[in-house]
């Protein structure tokens, strides 16, 4: 790992500017991302869930991964319970320097602590660069699916 950046788990004082990357990666919802509730939920050790943050040699974020477990079906796993990938980002600066993959890192071997065989992800169908990064981290595909829904009025 290189000496200008490393891991660290996140805390509620990380909320600002953990949320703003948050806010990159899910731009077509940038208030929700903020929302302090979901954040916490994101660092909740009883649900259980974490999220590690990417932070330059200043101590500012600028990457992250929320891993969680899941007790529920997920798509494409043969094990329950699972980890799951909730959200994972790397600043467009700092991509191609290995964080994401640190990233995985930490978030397999968390999940691994918690006796799971497998972490699991998803993206949205067309976005080839997160699939491309998922592959380079060692996640192979296992489907795709497109969500149908009929409002009801």
């Amino acid at each position: 790992m290189s000496r200008d950046w490393s891991l660290r788990e996140a805390t509620p004082a990380d909320f600002t500017a953990w949320g703003a990357l948050r806010a990159r990666l899910w731009d077509d919802s940038p208030d929700a991302v903020m929302e302090s509730d979901d954040m916490g939920a994101a660092i909740d050790l009883l649900r259980p869930a974490t999220t590690f943050l990417a932070v330059d040699d200043g101590d500012r974020p600028f990457g992250f991964i929320e891993v969680a477990i899941r007790h529920d079906y997920v798509n494409g796993s043969e094990s329950s319970p699972v980890g799951f990938v909730e959200g994972w980002y790397v600043d467009p600066d700092w991509q191609g320097r290995g964080v994401g993959r640190a990233l995985v890192a930490a978030g397999a071997r968390w999940t691994r602590e918690r006796g799971c065989s497998e972490l699991c992800s998803d993206a949205l169908i067309e976005a080839d660069a997160s699939h491309a990064a998922h592959r380079a981290c060692g996640f192979e595909e296992t489907e795709r699916v497109v969500y149908f829904r009929k409002p009801l009025t």
